[in-house]
């Protein structure tokens, strides 16, 4: 090309969730049969939306308005309801339908939302990070992500002082992403930490962000929080979707919560960007947004929320419980959404580590495929060859911690232990190798 036409940023686009796809069905093809632990969806694991909710979806389907474009950022009287929804909270900041926007899934709502700052405003965010946000936030800016650090030996939580600190002495920071439930950790933030990271934002001048997907997936003695009721006068994006709710991943239907958008000029311009941006689009799906008011305000429904948290709680419980058993790893038993993240103990593991499994010729693929892939990347390799379950390197999530993330989602009770104990075993195989 006599003009170069590849985006500074284009490298840092990785979702190592999915990228380990590829070398799984490479080796699904030297004879090993799989079992998917990589991604983040119910239904491919079992679960299905409870009848009722489907019988809501049907019905909105021979509405003629279903089938027609909607308002370019969402279905006005979904909007509204979801504003007065929102209002409804104790303490909340007070939203209209015009601080509602939709999007196409979340992931359409990460997009926009770091493609429309200028290139040098920066967003700090958690490691390890949700690769969809990390390669978002690196992409737009060409550099990497700029992030705090969760810790594995305090739940998951993030430093407020190193916050506060790279706050204070990098003043490209534009705002603080936070997701809580978190993925992959699970961590759920407690309310004063969430107020002292809005007072970081209102001290110097930020925005914050804060990605809600797994707001209902909570679990007991953990604080349901949304951001409308900590934020205070801060300005700030909340991200929600139904997607892990119904659950109903393939309606790619998510929004955005607009809060406190008139407290700042520049963030009100910034607003009214992703809105001209919305309108170029046109209009986003109808038919999942019209069925949120129904599903929402039916009395079944937090019924079926609470049945879930519960279900992925005794899911966590059993998973940790499991995996504890292995004295090489640190296994913490996540507050909320439906993922477990594992880190290995310092020196557990070394590049001639390996995990027998019977195949001549896949023993081949994978030795020739571990040279060079950080240290827990290899592990994973191992497993799915010597398993087939296909787990994802923490290393994948921005983060230089060594350990892997799994779902807790699978439906079929038997399977699910016989997978953790697969892990738990293949583990203390693999580290108790010299």
């Amino acid at each position: 090309m006599r003009r170069q036409i590849v985006h500074a940023g284009a490298g840092s686009l990785k979702y190592e969730i999915r990228e380990i796809i590829g070398f799984a069905h490479a080796v699904e093809n030297l004879g090993c049969d799989l079992i998917w632990e990589n991604i983040g969806d119910p239904v491919q694991k079992g679960e299905m939306p409870p009848d009722w909710i489907r019988d809501i979806v049907h019905q909105h389907v021979d509405q003629s308005e279903s089938w027609a474009y909607c308002h370019s950022a969402g279905v006005p009287t979904t909007r509204d309801f979801l504003a007065q929804s929102a209002n409804e909270r104790p303490d909340s900041v007070q939203l209209t339908a015009d601080d509602i926007i939709f999007f196409n899934g979340v992931g359409d709502a990460v997009s926009k939302v770091y493609n429309y700052l200028p290139r040098e405003a920066r967003i700090l965010g958690p490691s390890p990070a949700y690769s969809t946000h990390s390669s978002a936030e690196a992409a737009h800016s060409g550099y990497q992500h700029l992030t705090y650090h969760l810790d594995p030996n305090n739940g998951w939580l993030p430093d407020v002082d190193e916050i506060r600190n790279k706050c204070k002495y990098n003043d490209s920071i534009a705002g603080i992403l936070l997701l809580s439930p978190d993925n992959p950790t699970g961590a759920v933030y407690p309310r004063p930490l969430l107020e002292d990271i809005a007072e970081i934002a209102r001290q110097y001048g930020l925005f914050l962000i804060s990605d809600e997907i797994y707001a209902h997936i909570v679990y007991s003695g953990q604080p349901h929080l949304h951001m409308s009721e900590w934020i205070g006068d801060v300005p700030g994006i909340a991200m929600r979707g139904i997607s892990k709710e119904y659950p109903w991943p393939g309606s790619r239907c998510g929004w955005i919560e607009v809060l406190n958008r008139k407290s700042d000029p520049l963030f009100d311009e910034y607003v009214e960007s992703l809105i001209a941006a919305k309108r170029l689009e046109v209009s986003s799906t109808t038919l999942p947004q019209l069925s949120i008011p129904t599903v929402y305000s039916d009395p079944r429904y937090p019924t079926h929320l609470a049945n879930r948290e519960a279900m992925f709680e005794a899911r966590a419980t059993e998973a940790v419980n499991i995996l504890s058993e292995s004295d090489a790893i640190v296994v913490n038993k996540p507050g909320g959404a439906f993922y477990l993240t594992v880190t290995f103990k310092p020196d557990a593991l070394n590049d001639r580590q390996v995990l027998p499994t019977n195949n001549p010729e896949l023993d081949r693929f994978i030795a020739d495929q571990v040279d060079g892939v950080s240290l827990d990347k290899r592990f994973v390799y191992y497993l799915i060859a010597a398993t087939g379950i296909v787990v994802v390197p923490l290393t994948g999530f921005h983060s230089k911690l060594l350990g892997f993330r799994a779902t807790i989602l699978e439906h079929n009770d038997a399977k699910r232990k016989r997978i953790y104990e697969t892990i738990r075993d293949a583990i203390n195989i693999y580290t108790n190798m010299a």
